[in-house]
């Protein structure tokens, strides 16, 4: 039997978990962080600099962090590369890099951090989740072992791989997950084996995670959706916005719709790259965003999501892409086609000549229908609708439809 002094607190948290466990909703929160970069050098700094560097970025989101929960926000997703930046050799990174564990281990590593050898930046992710009680959801750096007897180890002796990790309210490990996609400029990480499909539940809903570049391919992308059936996808991105991926919010937006799931994406910070734009996304369209390349600082955005958006009266019905494709006849071809290269990739564009109509551009099978109106255009400006079908080279060799 309980002690009565120990009663109330119990019923309390007893009566908060049911209340959770009822909830059709929560919030989310994501934070656009201006990161601060270290020194480009090929060489490594020592440890401690790592870390100095990295505590310097995780002060910053911890000031995030403890807003979003002070707000009532159940979880906050922070970016890729947002704890130490990008611009490293693979030398350079292995000093920010840290052993993660798989979570099966159930461990909490604000309570105890030497578990698994050095791990200071989980220590203060996870601290940060028990003290405000939080999911919190970051990006870092994973290292592996290997040896001869593993035939692919790196000539160095271990996997290095960029790395997503979310800490529940507890502060325990509760996901990880290695980017399968690698963009072309991420030599310093290996690829994973073989690609993973990370889930976890919560008290509002069922959640997957990766990774940026990710969003373009079928594995995780697209299983996690169809056949994991989550119902939320926490996106850290380092969103470059140029062609053909289009402006990240409306790439992003336009997916959570298209896949009829929450999408939470936080996206870095840096105007000299073109890096911005983090939203909160539901099937219906952004609950908000943020698009901000005129100032250099960091953004907070909240927003309240349905736990289960598929069973929400507030998302529109599955639409059949594919048929709709196919019952949508064809609009004018003009007369202003040419070809362009974007990424090595040969696109076929045609060029809105006319201050609203309808276009349409082929190229093989894929055909882009548009409507359109402009509200305005300078006579230094020219819009174009471009497509390519094909075999994409720069970074690897797979095929696109843009």
């Amino acid at each position: 039997m309980l002690p009565s002094q120990a009663l109330l607190p119990a019923v309390v948290f007893a009566l908060t978990a049911l209340q959770a466990l009822a909830s059709d909703t929560f919030i989310a929160a994501v934070y656009e962080h201006a990161v601060i970069l270290p020194d480009p050098t090929k060489e490594p700094v020592s440890p401690g600099n790592a870390l100095a560097l990295m505590n310097k970025n995780m002060d910053v989101l911890e000031g995030a962090i403890k807003e979003a929960a002070q707000q009532g926000a159940h979880i906050i997703v922070t970016p890729e590369d947002g704890i130490y930046g990008w611009q490293f050799t693979r030398e350079s990174i292995y000093p920010y890099l840290e052993d993660i564990p798989d979570p099966v281990v159930n461990w909490i590593p604000c309570t105890d951090p030497s578990r698994f050898g050095p791990a200071p930046v989980q220590e203060r992710l996870s601290c940060m989740a028990r003290n405000y009680s939080i999911y919190v959801v970051a990006n870092i750096g994973d290292k592996k072992p290997c040896d001869s007897s593993d035939p692919d180890c790196p000539r160095d002796g271990r996997y290095q791989y960029n790395t997503d990790v979310v800490f529940d309210t507890q502060g325990k490990l509760v996901a990880r997950y290695h980017k399968y996609n690698l963009f072309v400029v991420e030599s310093q990480f290996n690829y994973p084996k073989e690609p993973e499909a990370v889930t976890f539940d919560t008290p509002f809903g069922k959640f997957g995670i990766f990774t940026c570049f990710d969003i373009l391919f079928y594995e995780p992308a697209v299983v996690l959706v169809s056949k994991m059936q989550v119902d939320t996808v926490l996106f850290p991105t380092a969103w470059m916005n140029v062609l053909p991926f289009l402006t990240a919010i409306q790439f992003h937006s336009a997916w959570a719709m298209g896949m009829r799931v929450n999408v939470l994406a936080a996206n870095t910070h840096n105007t000299s790259m073109a890096m911005t734009g983090s939203g909160i996304y539901a099937p219906a369209g952004a609950r908000t965003y943020s698009y901000n390349m005129e100032t250099e600082g960091g953004h907070l955005l909240i927003a309240e999501l349905d736990a289960h958006p598929r069973l929400s009266p507030a998302t529109p019905p599955a639409v059949s892409w594919n048929s709709y494709a196919l019952s949508v006849e064809g609009f004018t071809q003009n007369d202003h086609e040419f070809t362009g290269i974007i990424f090595e990739d040969p696109f076929t564009f045609t060029e809105l000549t006319k201050p609203g109509g309808n276009l349409t551009v082929c190229q093989k099978d894929l055909c882009c229908h548009l409507r359109y109106k402009m509200a305005e255009k300078r006579d230094d400006e020219v819009y174009v609708l471009g497509a390519f079908n094909g075999l994409h080279v720069t970074e690897g060799q797979y095929y696109l439809q843009v």
